[in-house]
């Protein structure tokens, strides 16, 4: 009787096991660390939004923002380490294809939208977070609409897009060491400006996220142009 209970178990679990077999492949050291990044995130945002918020009652606390900065690094850092472990150990999987870029997108911008949305003490203007978000949703919607178009997305990274990620983390990392070498006061047409030092790294980065959007958008346009063209040929003979 035992015996006939223990095989239909077995029965039952047969479909199962090459669920719980791929999943123990997905699960490999490099795909834990970028699980951990994104893990990350919350707790980062935490942090940050309770140091702006003893910023604005006066009375910063300091460890808040250190801590802020620890998560923050600790989380970019492993980007690299679980790369390297990807390849050098032969890692790589469609889980870390598709969390790899979830994880760097997510705490990139969590920690913008953040730093513009609480009181440190430079916080970021409005259009830099617009900028960032509706580049990025462009180019989600637009490999969207060409994987449902020509059923295949050719995404390369380019060299404009890469530029505007590392001067989003310069930005960020000096926005959060608080590297503010100057601050000067101006009027003009009846208004004051003030000009940071911080406002630059912004200002680059905002560029090369308007010129690198622009370039995925031509992009995305030529491959559907291309895709059309044999369709039309076919039509014409």
């Amino acid at each position: 009787m035992e015996q006939g209970f223990a095989a239909s178990e077995r029965l039952q679990l047969e479909p199962i096991c090459p669920w719980i077999r791929a999943g123990r492949r997905c699960m490999t050291t490099a795909n834990k660390i970028t699980i951990t990044r994104i893990l990350l995130i919350p707790v980062f945002v935490m942090m940050a939004i309770y140091y702006g918020g003893s910023v604005e009652r006066g009375a910063p606390v300091a460890w808040q923002r250190w801590c802020a900065i620890a998560v923050f690094v600790i989380a970019a850092a492993s980007d690299g380490i679980d790369g390297y472990i990807a390849r050098r150990y032969n890692q790589r999987s469609r889980l870390g294809v598709t969390l790899d870029p979830i994880a760097d997108k997510g705490l990139l911008l969590s920690g913008i939208i953040t730093l513009s949305i609480t009181k440190w003490a430079y916080k970021f203007p409005l259009w830099f977070p617009v900028l960032v978000i509706t580049r990025d949703s462009i180019i989600v919607i637009g490999a969207m609409v060409l994987h449902v178009l020509n059923g295949a997305v050719q995404v390369k990274p380019s060299w404009t897009g890469k530029c505007a990620t590392a001067f989003q983390m310069v930005a960020l990392a000096l926005v959060m060491l608080q590297v503010d070498l100057f601050r000067r006061t101006f009027s003009a047409f009846g208004s004051t400006f003030e000009v940071h030092f911080l406002d630059l790294p912004v200002w680059i980065a905002g560029f090369f996220t308007a010129i690198s959007g622009v370039g995925y958008v031509v992009v995305g346009i030529g491959q559907l142009h291309d895709h059309g063209q044999p369709e039309a040929a076919k039509k014409e003979e």
